[in-house]
């Protein structure tokens, strides 16, 4: 990163500011698992070029057939026109490159074999919007996906630079994609930070607005943070696991962000406290804790 960089703030007076309240997530059958189940010839010819596809060869294991009837509605729905390479592989879910109707996209494809499905249920298990969640793997990991676009969104709107969500269907999420013609925005603990402090203030605020917002991470860490080079910002990615303030476990998630947080900055030469940054994070007016 060049000298100077400001990692300039989303301005507050632009979004809404949100309260504590949450929707009901519905993770009933989706317009993609009545696609897959009709199987015209259509979606069988689109099924049969996606396995074919390189980028795609190697995850014909973990697709079943609504996973690429989610795909198919969202190329008819416009959200997608082409795909590209991968842009990340993990345990979880798979991130594309992918055109959209005028702008570049990343398609979050979730994995219905999630190795890491019990981890899931930990995250979803308390959080007020999936109350009686079934322990159907299915369910889980539709409940996953709906959830990251809620939180980005809520994100959004509480004033912290996210990833635009576009869309979801099934396990499958559209937003924005952040990078440039050289490839994906790199991760904070791949570049060279000139100016850690602006950036520390920048976190910081971040993760107080979260807060305000009535989220909390639960993952923050410099490999869940890109730089933005085209709008010299930092970016909060992967807000699936973020759960509500009201979690069971929201204290320990917060505490482990803070501390993932101020160690990272404290690597890079600035006296960083864990106990100040959880007390800055938990100060907004008013408490959406109710405490």
């Amino acid at each position: 990163m060049g000298q100077g960089t400001e990692f300039g703030l989303v301005d507050l007076e632009e979004v809404d500011t949100p309260g504590d309240e949450w929707e009901e997530i519905d993770v009933s059958d989706t317009e993609a698992d009545r696609i897959a189940r009709k199987r015209d010839r259509e979606f069988e010819q689109f099924e049969e070029r996606i396995k074919d596809a390189d980028q795609f060869k190697v995850e014909q294991s973990v697709f079943d057939d609504a996973t690429f009837a989610a795909l198919y509605k969202l190329v008819q729905d416009g959200y997608v026109e082409a795909f590209g390479g991968p842009l990340s592989t993990g345990k979880e879910a798979n991130v594309y490159h992918a055109l959209g109707d005028d702008r570049e996209v990343a398609v979050k494809i979730y994995r219905i074999n999630a190795s890491n499905f019990r981890q899931m249920r930990d995250y979803l298990e308390g959080d007020p919007r999936f109350e009686g969640l079934g322990g159907q793997k299915k369910d889980v990991v539709l409940a996953w996906t709906k959830k990251e676009l809620a939180n980005l969104r809520r994100a959004q709107a509480a004033g912290v630079r996210v990833p635009e969500p576009l869309a979801t269907e099934r396990n499958v999420l559209v937003m924005e994609y952040i990078g440039n013609a050289e490839g994906r925005a790199k991760r904070l603990g791949e570049v060279h930070i000139e100016n850690p402090q602006t950036a520390y203030e920048v976190m910081r605020e971040y993760m107080r607005r979260l807060y305000s917002a009535g989220l909390i991470h639960g993952d923050l860490s410099e490999y869940n943070v890109v730089f933005d080079e085209n709008e010299g910002q930092l970016v909060l990615i992967d807000l699936g696991q973020a759960v509500t303030v009201h979690h069971p476990n929201s204290r320990e998630f917060l505490e482990r962000d803070c501390r993932n947080v101020a160690g990272f900055f404290s690597r890079q030469g600035l006296e960083v406290a864990e106990d100040d940054l959880l007390e800055f994070v938990t100060s907004p007016e008013p408490d959406p804790s109710g405490e």
